[in-house]
């Protein structure tokens, strides 16, 4: 697959990234990009995924994570040393995309049941990250997420089985309110849906001012979660 990547690792923004990985119905999701594949069988799954890492060959490197299940594959592309996407992820997926519709199937970023591809963080509020942190570290099993600018920054799974965890800096005491919550990443065409949602099932918006970066909810008895997107945090 060498003439179709070109060893292409070019860093791009959000907006480029989205912009060129839509029209191959992937999406672009918390720092990678992902699709699905539908299938009818647990052997059609293991199938597609053996064309898509036998098409890629050497190029794949450490980029491609694949979750196979009964009736679907799920694909996610970033690269890894940076936890980022370039134009080298972006070629992949042009190539994957080419390779399942040879077989008759197609990506597609919605998995099922009114549900797109996603990412999960917890995010824990802290007076003093670097306290806290390595504890969560430690019970965790996590690691530094590849390429954190600051010794504060994310925790991964290393095997990328877990949600991230991620710390956000408190300026006082809050013993009113929980101090974990859910930050929930869509796509950016799936956030207005997953927020209708929300609300008809009884949630409370507590804040759009950062949107759409994150809407803020609540549920009933006031815990919240983030519907969070990738737009507004270039520039």
């Amino acid at each position: 697959m060498n003439e179709k990547s070109g060893g292409m690792s070019e860093r791009l923004n959000r907006q480029d990234i989205s912009d060129a990985v839509t029209g191959l119905d992937w999406r672009y999701v918390l720092g990678s990009v992902r699709t699905s594949v539908r299938v009818e069988s647990l052997a059609q799954a293991a199938n597609v995924a053996e064309r898509a890492v036998a098409a890629l060959g050497a190029d794949i490197g450490d980029s491609l994570s694949v979750d196979i299940r009964h009736d679907r594959v799920i694909l996610a592309l970033q690269a890894e040393a940076t936890a980022s996407v370039t134009s080298r992820e972006i070629a992949l997926a042009q190539w994957i995309s080419a390779v399942v519709s040879e077989v008759g199937l197609r990506t597609d970023p919605e998995i099922g049941a009114g549900r797109s591809v996603q990412a999960l963080e917890f995010a824990i509020d802290a007076l003093n990250i670097a306290s806290v942190r390595p504890f969560w570290k430690a019970a965790m099993g996590y690691v530094d997420e590849p390429g954190a600018s600051s010794p504060e920054g994310a925790l991964v799974d290393p095997v990328g089985q877990g949600p991230a965890i991620w710390f956000q800096q408190m300026d006082a005491p809050r013993p009113q309110r929980n101090r974990v919550h859910l930050d929930v990443s869509v796509p950016h065409d799936e956030a207005h849906h997953r927020i209708e949602a929300a609300l008809a099932a009884g949630g409370t918006m507590l804040s759009d001012a950062e949107a759409p970066v994150f809407w803020v909810f609540a549920d009933a008895e006031g815990n919240e979660a983030c519907i969070t997107t990738w737009q507004g945090r270039d520039g």
